[in-house]
């Protein structure tokens, strides 16, 4: 598919691991109404599905790096506005020599020299922004820090206002431990980490709440009180949030230099190649690149 010359947003289109429903979701999304015009497209991937599939998985990962990396080339030369990735499998990409790749989001920070980004989960009716992300629980107390708390607010904040327009954001902060900490009866990352991360952060912008139970922080934010929740780790905050758009969900990368956005599902390996799988998230991955990137400043 070649690179129009237009003035629409440039959007390149990964289409993650060929072994999984990526190629699938992809195809679909780009020929559903809801897409078609919104952008100048490109998909880098191949046209044989099948072509570095084998028995354990390296081929298909070091195909799905070679994507990658083909858009970073040319998002670093300018030739593209945004990027949508569909789903790699990291067991495989591990497998295919990258035996410290963690993910997209931590992968573009790393080759566009970015040390302030987080990972952001976006629907109609929920926001939700991981100071964690992939981290064994047990570990999460140990690599918490306000440090990376108050980068998460004021990434959310700053997208909030200058991508989603929205005025004065409300965030909610969520706990770590049952009931916020109970006041230190339940632990103390409440006193010692998060509350010291908002009450910086109250230095320079207002309407950050917390440490807020995980459990009420969620249903306030469902019910329209917060325009986004800041959560400790993984399953605090995908959990509610993919209760509520399993389907429809969007990763979306904040801090790097384009916009950057993601289907929230996996490979789905189970169902590839059986013309099945749903490409809802990836539609909605496709059209919220083009919305922000379109109407918004690009973050700095």
């Amino acid at each position: 598919m070649r690179i129009s010359r237009s003035n629409k947003t440039r959007v390149i289109v990964t289409m993650g691991d060929p072994s999984g429903i990526g190629p699938e979701v992809t195809l679909k999304a780009l020929a559903s109404p809801e897409v078609k015009g919104l952008a100048d497209f490109l998909i880098i991937g191949d046209e044989d599905r099948g072509t570095h599939r084998d028995h354990s998985g390296a081929g298909s990962g070091r195909a799905a790096i070679g994507y990658l990396d083909t858009a970073v080339d040319m998002l670093a030369r300018g030739k593209a506005d945004a990027l949508v990735t569909a789903p790699v499998n990291k067991a495989c990409i591990k497998k295919a020599g990258f035996p410290d790749f963690q993910g997209h989001t931590e992968y573009l920070a790393g080759k566009f020299k970015v040390k302030n980004f987080a990972m952001m989960f976006a629907g109609s009716d929920l926001k939700v922004t991981l100071v964690t992300r992939h981290v064994p629980l047990k570990n999460v107390p140990e690599i918490l820090s306000s440090v990376m708390i108050y980068n998460a607010i004021t990434l959310t904040h700053k997208y909030l206002e200058e991508y989603f327009h929205i005025k004065h954001p409300q965030i909610a902060v969520c706990g770590l431990n049952p009931h916020a900490g109970e006041g230190g009866a339940f632990g103390n990352e409440e006193g010692k980490i998060i509350a010291p991360a908002i009450k910086k952060s109250l230095k320079f912008m207002k309407n950050i709440y917390g440490p807020i139970s995980a459990d009420v922080a969620f249903y306030e934010a469902f019910n329209k009180r917060y325009d986004a929740v800041i959560a400790m780790y993984h399953d605090q905050g995908l959990t509610p949030f993919k209760m509520i758009h399993f389907d429809n969900g969007v990763n979306l990368t904040l801090g790097l230099p384009f916009i950057r956005t993601s289907p929230d599902h996996g490979t789905a390996f189970n169902i590839a190649g059986k013309g099945i799988a749903d490409p809802s998230s990836m539609i909605e991955a496709i059209k919220l690149a083009c919305r922000l990137q379109r109407c918004s400043t690009k973050p700095s």
